[in-house]
């Protein structure tokens, strides 16, 4: 962590934003985007995308501000962070995730590395929760319908980054694991 000093810095500063908060299945918050951090540093991301990959939902599920932010982190962190958050000004779901794929595709390769392992990570996440569902839990048809919307947007963000970000070995991963989750059967049928 000593060759990773922004990272390291983020890890105690997203730990304390996200104290307390709690994933759906019980376990902290803060695995989330340490996982994105440890998926963008085996990619051989540098040390600020890394620590951006700890920070990247500090604005939009920790009570971390944009100034804050930029002052500890600085701009290139920061608008990293502000590349792969939702505008919250746009109304419904489908409007608000199309803005943030075009806005992620318009911010660089840096930030469309940051979204991948983001959406892997919580790919992975959801492909936890169908296995769960599979075994026995009683999931209403409000839960599979947003799961059903998270799966497509998934599946939108993929295509993007596909064409703009082909070689990246997390766009791979990412293809790969919804390869694996059609390949279980995992299927979550609704319509936004």
């Amino acid at each position: 962590m000593d060759r990773l000093p922004q990272t390291k810095a983020a890890v105690t500063y997203a730990g304390r934003r996200h104290a307390g908060q709690r994933q759906g299945d019980g376990t902290p918050y803060l695995l989330h985007p340490l996982e994105v951090a440890c998926l963008l540093h085996a990619a051989g991301a540098p040390d600020h995308l890394i620590a951006a990959g700890v920070l990247h939902d500090v604005l939009e599920k920790g009570d971390a501000g944009e100034s804050d932010l930029r002052r500890r982190f600085g701009a290139r962190v920061t608008n990293l962070v502000l590349a792969v958050s939702d505008d919250d000004r746009i109304t419904g779901y489908a409007h608000r995730k199309a803005a943030l794929r075009r806005q992620v595709a318009g911010a660089g390769d840096e930030a469309m590395a940051l979204f991948a392992a983001d959406k892997l990570s919580k790919l992975r996440e959801l492909r936890h929760e169908t296995v769960l569902d599979a075994q026995g839990s009683h999931t209403t048809a409000r839960v599979r319908t947003l799961r059903a919307r998270r799966l497509r947007h998934y599946q939108r963000s993929l295509a993007m980054l596909e064409e703009r970000l082909p070689e990246s070995p997390l766009v791979r991963d990412l293809r790969d694991e919804l390869d694996a989750f059609a390949r279980e059967g995992a299927t979550i049928t609704a319509t936004i």
